[in-house]
């Protein structure tokens, strides 16, 4: 039992499948073969024959009773009437309806040609003379003999169908009465071909045997490959049936051998032909085909067993953990992975599963590295203060106590004071709403004195949000931005605005300023792909960097929506969670 959970899976289906199909194969096909091959071609010959006797039985008494239609209407109808002064055209549609399904035309001609009674047709066709016909001057020259023509399409008459019948034509010479006179004339009888034909279209013979009917001198009568054999697209060995008497015949045709019976149609001259290729002959006797069918049914029964038990044993474990795979592939690292069936199966379950928990430990730390490092990123540019801004407010502060505007002095002192206690704030990235705002209310106080009341601004905002949470250091790039490239180069009376209300479970911040505005190409490229070129005398921090960090911070639901006309001015919104500080702060450290 060791050995065998330890075999390859190559070697269990090899072994398996190669010994079970090559012992059926041996002994079922040797049997099959041995007790088949004795026997098949002797039955295949009787069958045929017997075949071939049953349909030439049908085909005399189908001609027969065209012959006694025949006799019934020479001896019962013709041959007593003097048609110079009566018309036998009742006698004949009488008859002619009785056997109409057979029947394509009935009619009467003398030896002149002339039509003296027909049914159904009305006329000769004109201009047809059928004293020139072949059959009409045979029949002439045998007057005790009934003549059948081959098949062919009905040409003498004018009967005002369109449509074209295959006929077998059958003559015999008549007495006709004038008064006191007789003489010779033709009784004509149109045999439908359909009827002749559906004797034997219906017969099948084994292994691709069909049978075929010729005349006398050879000519096709019927052959179920009909239209192939007049195109020209098959041929037939209708020369040598034309020499076979009644018997059985081996043969040699197109080089293939074949086993062929023939037998006589009497009345006609025509042959019976039955033909069966000698390869593969088909299983015919009753009892060979229960045993053949009993041999086969108990080989695929056994097989089927076998093949299902070895399938299942094999393949079973294999989709099991395909599935397990798929699911693996498909984001699903904690799944359990299969380790079921044989040893390869079992240890590459293992591994497989190992090998997605060491992927997922990898895409976690990656991740959680990854996220680490963006957030430290961001947090160390967002501290950073441009020192230009710095230097640029203790030359106010300077100029101020150098002009004794000690209160001035103290303001911007102080501004400058909580700007960077806010600024700092104990290293937190996530600080209360009001805390942000008084962020950028003091660095708004600061570069109002430096640019000399240039602008003024306006800081709205709910008592029911100053306590919930905000990224720090949010909004003083974007009112810085607002400043240096919407409203230095203005000449007064710019008007800066940020609003902060709570809709729902979202908290709305909005930046608002009357200065030049951009085109919707500049704001397109504010929150794109292209890096950001920092202003010498801005934070340089840009919009995108922002965006990122709410983004990071909060989801990628969240962050800036840009607004802007040139000579317009420019609206930022920006869209964050409604969320307790507190509870902010605590995920935060988590």
């Amino acid at each position: 039992m060791g050995f065998l959970t330890k075999i390859s899976i190559r070697y269990t289906i090899f072994i398996y499948f190669t010994v079970s199909a090559l012992v059926a194969i041996l002994l079922i096909g040797t049997a099959l073969y041995v007790q088949m091959s004795r026997q098949l071609t002797v039955a295949v010959q009787e069958e045929n024959e017997a075949v071939l006797g049953q349909v030439s039985r049908s085909m005399d008494s189908y001609l027969r009773t065209i012959m006694k239609l025949s006799d019934s209407l020479y001896y019962g109808v013709i041959k007593n009437a003097d048609l110079s002064v009566e018309s036998v055209n009742s006698q004949i549609t009488l008859l002619y309806d009785n056997n109409k399904d057979s029947i394509a035309n009935i009619a009467l001609l003398s030896k002149e040609g002339e039509l003296l009674e027909a049914v159904p047709a009305a006329r000769l066709k004109t201009g047809l003379d059928v004293t020139g016909e072949q059959w009409f001057g045979n029949t002439l020259e045998r007057t005790d003999n009934l003549h059948f023509t081959t098949p062919h399409v009905q040409y003498i008459f004018d009967n005002n169908e369109n449509q074209y019948r295959w006929v077998i034509t059958l003559t015999r010479a008549v007495e006709i009465t004038h008064g006191t006179s007789t003489d010779q004339g033709i009784l004509l009888i149109d045999i439908r071909y359909s009827s002749l034909q559906q004797i034997l279209e219906n017969i099948t013979l084994g292994n691709q045997g069909y049978l075929y009917m010729i005349s006398g001198s050879g000519q096709l009568i019927c052959h179920p490959r009909m239209q192939l054999i007049e195109t020209g697209l098959l041929t037939e060995n209708l020369t040598a049936a034309a020499g076979y008497r009644d018997g059985s015949y081996h043969e040699e045709f197109g080089g293939e051998k074949r086993e062929v019976s023939v037998k006589s149609v009497g009345y006609t001259g025509w042959k019976l032909l039955s033909v069966t290729p000698e390869r593969g002959l088909p299983l015919n006797d009753l009892k060979m085909r229960l045993f053949a069918v009993f041999v086969v049914a108990a080989f695929l029964f056994v097989l089927v067993l076998i093949n299902a038990f070895i399938s299942s044993r094999i393949t079973n474990p294999i989709k099991e953990l395909e599935k397990s795979v798929n699911a693996i592939e498909a984001g699903e690292l904690d799944l359990e992975v299969y380790t079921g069936g044989s040893f390869e199966i079992r240890h590459l379950g293992r591994s497989v599963g190992d090998m997605a928990k060491r992927i997922k430990t990898l895409m976690e730390d990656i991740v959680a590295e990854h996220e680490s490092k963006r957030k430290s990123e961001f947090d160390t540019l967002q501290s950073q203060i441009n020192p230009h801004f710095l230097y640029n407010t203790l030359d106010i502060i300077v100029w101020m106590i150098e002009n004794e505007q000690k209160q001035e002095a103290v303001k911007v002192v102080t501004a400058l004071a909580r700007f960077f206690r806010i600024s700092l704030s104990r290293g937190k990235s996530i600080i209360t709403v009001r805390d942000e705002l008084e962020h950028v209310r003091n660095y708004l106080m600061i570069q109002q004195m430096r640019f000399k009341n240039k602008f003024t601004y306006t800081i709205e905002a709910e008592e029911e949000v100053m306590e919930l949470a905000s990224l720090k250091l949010m909004l003083q790039p974007l009112v810085e931005n607002a400043i240096y490239h919407g409203m230095e180069f203005m000449d007064g009376d710019g008007q800066i605005r940020v609003d902060v209300c709570r809709d729902g479970a979202d908290l709305w911040f909005r930046i608002s300023d009357n200065g030049l505005g951009m085109t919707e190409e500049q704001v397109e490229s504010l929150l794109g792909d292209e890096p950001h070129v920092s202003s010498r005398r801005g934070s340089g921090i840009g919009v995108k960097n922002v965006n990122e960090r709410i983004r990071l911070y909060f989801g990628e639901g969240y962050g800036l929506a840009i607004e802007s006309e040139p000579d317009e001015g420019t609206m930022i919104r920006i869209r964050l969670p409604a969320q307790i500080y507190a509870r902010m702060t605590d995920k935060e450290r988590t």
